[in-house]
Parts: structure tokens; C-alpha cells; sequence
């Protein structure tokens, strides 16, 4: 039951403990398949129990059923035969406890936010937005980005997945490290004098499309030139 209670948790965060089980009960109760005599315990027995089932457990269940789902005829969900597949990272606030503030730090510095922030990077299927992978950290410390993080999902992709990603996850050595899962890419660099790469044009092809040399390269990128200088990358 607290495994469908921590779950519920993300599903109804605008509600107290006490609200999000009953949530959880009730239908159950009209079902018939729950205890009658049952009656709710406070949020103290709650955390109590919460703390019994521990991390381990909701870890292994998120990474048993956390996977591609969609199918050959699902709209949206293929290119060129490759499954899409996108990675991303978000921010969300904590309980204001003193170990979530130790751990995973406060945004903003000086003026820092109200409450304890996680850094979630996730890879997940664009066609259906199941999750398939998903790495946790902190919010500051030095090697603790959205890029950093992104490193440890490298492994979860295969051959045939074409795998997004924003420009902020770009670099040479995180290229090629999730090339080498046999994976194609498909990445946005930030256009050049921005923090960008000044690629070499190859050849120029139609619709604003240039083959491009990417230096000490063991393949080519081709380069998709956008009106706001804004390009994007792909075996």
C-alpha cells in the first residue's frame, strides 16, 4: 500500500497525507475489497511508515516498469524507423526538512528559494512520454548539472533509438559517449558566438541543410540551419 502511497504522493501534491490515502481508500472502500474497521492514522504513523519502506523499494519497482511503450503504428513515436527518445531535466521543491537542505541545497544563492530543491534529468519515449530512465541530485555543487546527470542514462539507450536533446547537453565526450550505445543523435548546439560551435561547411544541400566536419570526429554531423541561428546536430 505505501508504494501506491508514494506514487500518489507526485499525482496529489497539492494534498496532506491524510488526504492523498483517503484518495487511496475510499474507492477501494466502495469496492469492497478493504477494511471496514479501518480507520485513518495521522500523519505521524504515516511518515513512520514511509520511513519502513525506505527508498530501495520504489527505486526497484520505477525501474522495473519504466520503458518504451509504444508501438510501430503509434503516431509520433518513429523517425526514419528509429524510436524517439528525449532527455531533459527539471527542478522540483522539497519538504523544508534539514537533511533535504543539507543534501540537495537551496536555489538562488544569496536570495535562496523558500524550499530545498532536486535536480530530475529523465530520459523518456517522446512518442508516449514514458519514462525509462530518471537520475536524482542536488541542486549546486560543482559536477551536479543537468549534464553531469544526463551521463548516467547513456546506458539505457540502444541501436535504433534516435535520442533529443537541448544544446545545454552538448559536449564532445558525452557525444560520444552515447554514439557508442549504438544510439543515433540528434542534438541542438548553440549557434557560433554564443558559446556555440563554428562548424566547417562541407557541402550545402537543399532546404538550408549543410554537411558539416565536426574535428577529431568519428562521424559526421549534419548541421539544420534555423532564420534565428539556432542549429542542430545528427549522425
Amino acid at each position: 500500500m505505501m508504494v501506491y502511497f508514494a506514487m500518489a504522493l507526485a499525482l496529489f501534491a497539492e494534498d496532506d497525507y491524510e488526504g492523498v490515502l483517503a484518495r487511496l481508500a475510499e474507492p477501494l472502500m466502495q469496492w469492497g475489497c478493504w477494511d471496514r474497521s479501518w480507520s485513518m492514522p495521522g500523519s505521524a504513523g504515516i511518515t513512520q511508515a514511509r520511513q519502513r519502506l525506505g527508498s530501495d523499494v520504489v527505486r526497484e519497482v520505477f525501474e522495473r516498469v519504466a520503458r518504451p511503450v509504444c508501438e510501430q503504428l503509434t503516431r509520433g513515436a518513429w523517425l526514419a524507423g528509429r524510436r524517439l527518445v528525449s532527455i531533459d531535466g527539471f527542478e522540483c521543491d522539497l519538504p523544508d526538512s534539514p537533511a533535504n537542505g543539507e543534501y540537495f541545497g537551496y536555489a538562488g544563492g544569496a536570495g535562496r528559494s523558500a524550499f530545498p530543491k532536486a535536480r530530475v534529468v529523465s530520459l523518456v519515449e517522446s512518442g508516449s512520454h514514458a519514462p525509462i530512465g530518471a537520475t536524482i541530485g542536488p541542486i549546486v555543487g560543482k559536477g551536479l548539472g543537468e549534464q553531469s546527470l544526463a551521463r548516467n542514462l547513456f546506458g539505457l539507450l540502444e541501436p535504433g533509438m534516435l535520442l533529443l536533446a537541448d544544446r545545454n547537453f552538448h559536449s564532445w565526450p558525452d557525444w560520444l559517449a552515447a554514439t557508442a550505445t549504438g544510439a543515433d543523435l540528434l542534438w541542438r548546439v548553440g549557434a557560433s558566438g554564443r558559446g556555440g560551435m563554428a562548424l566547417p561547411v562541407v557541402a550545402a544541400l537543399a532546404e538550408g541543410v549543410s554537411d558539416v566536419l565536426c574535428m577529431r570526429s568519428t562521424s559526421r554531423l549534419r548541421e539544420y540551419t534555423y532564420g534565428h541561428g539556432e542549429r542542430e546536430a545528427s549522425g
